[in-house]
């Protein structure tokens, strides 16, 4: 969708990277603030509560599945905001929304959602109406549909791997290189082969293992502890 696709280059015209870092992580968007909801952050402090509104709106929409481009361009036509600010606006709202809605009400509070946007400094009215869509009316229609925009890729169904060692190459005589060799079939029917060398394959052991502490970090915070 536009809206997810516009954030990393939005991040990356306002100084940030993909993984953010201006705040401490930990809270509902994860241990690193997407780069794109730091960029909104701090551009929806000069916005006003009508075109605040206008552009929450225009979100709701595009979690819902619904064409917004026309809404996009009427604000853009009404306000004083370019095409790039508009563009990382929407996109952080979305993914801010979008997580949030993944998390179920029995466990995610209100209370932890609003002190969470504090800390990004959006001012308070925002909050509050951030706070209508994801635990008010809204959030039924939302949610489905975020959800299943979340799972729209195909999973990892087999996984096969294998060492082959490079006796010679068209450069080297005797080269005795060792490397990975994987496939992957996925839920869609494709299969994917590649050829990964040692140290390529370290740095995917060291990424893995840092998005299980990640994760784990993430599960022992008390909004995703069910409750008795």
């Amino acid at each position: 969708m536009a809206a997810a696709a516009a954030g990393k280059a939005a991040g990356a015209a306002y100084g940030h990277g993909e993984s953010g870092g201006g705040r401490g992580g930990g809270g509902f968007l994860g241990p690193r603030v997407p780069a794109e909801v730091e960029a909104m952050a701090r551009g929806v402090q000069d916005v006003g509560k009508e075109t605040f509104r206008r552009l929450l709106k225009v979100t709701v929409n595009a979690l819902e599945g619904k064409d917004c481009k026309e809404s996009v361009r009427l604000i853009a036509e009404s306000t004083n905001l370019s095409e790039e600010q508009l563009a990382f606006l929407i996109s952080g709202m979305y993914t801010l929304l979008r997580e949030a809605l993944r998390l179920p009400l029995s466990t995610f509070k209100q209370e932890v959602f609003k002190e969470d946007l504090k800390e990004l400094r959006i001012p308070e009215d925002f909050i509050t109406d951030f706070s209508s869509i994801v635990f008010g009316n809204r959030r039924p229609a939302s949610e489905g549909t975020a959800l299943i925009q979340g799972s729209r890729l195909p999973s990892v169904q087999d996984f096969r791997w294998r060492v082959d060692v490079a006796i010679s190459t068209s450069s080297l005589a005797r080269a005795l290189q060792p490397s990975i060799l994987m496939m992957m079939k996925l839920s869609d029917g494709t299969a994917h082969r590649f050829e990964v060398p040692v140290a390529k394959f370290q740095e995917l052991r060291y990424n893995v293992a840092l998005i299980l502490k990640e994760m784990n970090d993430l599960e022992k915070r008390s909004i995703l502890k069910i409750q008795d």
